[in-house]
């Protein structure tokens, strides 16, 4: 978990229980919002470690539910804090989750910050914003670019916190060998295109130095937020290499079970390099292979 500038580089190889990527975004007053992001990701960490890295299973259906729930703790906790704390009545976060298991990733969202995925010099947003200006597009009421400079478009529909109940977005997304993931708060996204974003991750095979020059972007064009990326390339024999030209494809919505059978589990090693800036929380946990008895 870090809450500094200061920016980090790893690489680990992906153990049979997975890995963990998460960006929140808190808001509220005085210190609230800080509190709300750390709770979140602290909850989420600390469920999905008395769950999925203690379960029996280790099947992507298991892994995928224990994803959902562990997001649906962290509201809890942060709206029965809020709750009893008055002084912290609304506060809330963001929250963009992102757990990989064999070649495939899954999604929960909360909010507006985002994940791209890069592959072949193209930059697709994998999860939707719960925002204003979102639902307004997709009416049919604006246009992208009047959603970009759209007064209201830093409303957002849901948070982990203000309310009892939260409904996460489910999504999964299969990688290719050389992806890259960036996951991101508004105070990145709202300030380039993904097309930037592309471009800036393929002039720099240096995650860290990748996540420096967004944030710099964004500084550069007007960013009036606070920023957290964290961006991860996904390299190694357990992953299919890309068909030529091949861009992201949209991730799959999950209103059904995923099951072993719906996506191949690798079995090659697979390698995650990561790095990541951070103003606000982020938190990235690669499991090791054998849970914790």
């Amino acid at each position: 978990m870090h809450a500094t500038v200061q920016p980090d580089l790893r690489s680990h190889t992906l153990g049979t229980r997975g890995a963990l990527f998460m960006v929140a975004d808190g808001m509220g007053g005085a210190a609230a919002g800080e509190i709300a992001s750390a709770m979140a990701t602290e909850v989420v960490l600390s469920d999905l470690d008395s769950s999925w890295c203690r379960a029996a299973e280790s099947d992507p259906e298991t892994f995928a539910r224990a994803l959902c729930l562990a997001t649906e703790a962290a509201n809890a906790r942060i709206h029965t804090f809020a709750t009893e704390h008055r002084e912290h009545r609304g506060m809330g976060t963001t929250a963009t989750i992102a757990g990989l298991l064999g070649d495939t990733l899954y999604l929960c969202q909360i909010g507006d910050s985002r994940a791209y995925l890069v592959r072949g010099g193209v930059a697709r947003q994998i999860t939707k914003d719960q925002s204003l200006v979102q639902q307004l597009v997709e009416a049919g009421k604006l246009t992208a670019e009047e959603a970009e400079v759209y007064e209201r478009r830093n409303i957002i529909l849901q948070a982990l916190g203000p309310e009892p109940v939260v409904h996460v977005d489910r999504t999964s997304q299969q990688l290719r060998r050389g992806d890259t993931l960036v996951l991101c708060s508004d105070g990145m996204s709202g300030q380039m295109r993904a097309t930037d974003i592309a471009r800036i991750v393929d002039e720099n095979p240096d995650l860290a130095a990748t996540c420096r020059n967004l944030i710099a972007l964004a500084n550069e064009n007007g960013g009036p937020d606070n920023i957290t990326v964290i961006a991860a390339r996904f390299e190694g024999s357990g992953l299919m290499a890309p068909e030529a030209a091949e861009a992201p494809e949209p991730a799959t919505p999950m209103a059904q079970p995923v099951t072993a059978a719906d996506r191949r589990i690798s079995t090659g090693v697979l390698r995650v390099i990561f790095g990541s800036l951070a103003a606000l929380l982020a938190l990235y946990l690669i499991w090791a292979a054998i849970a914790k008895p």
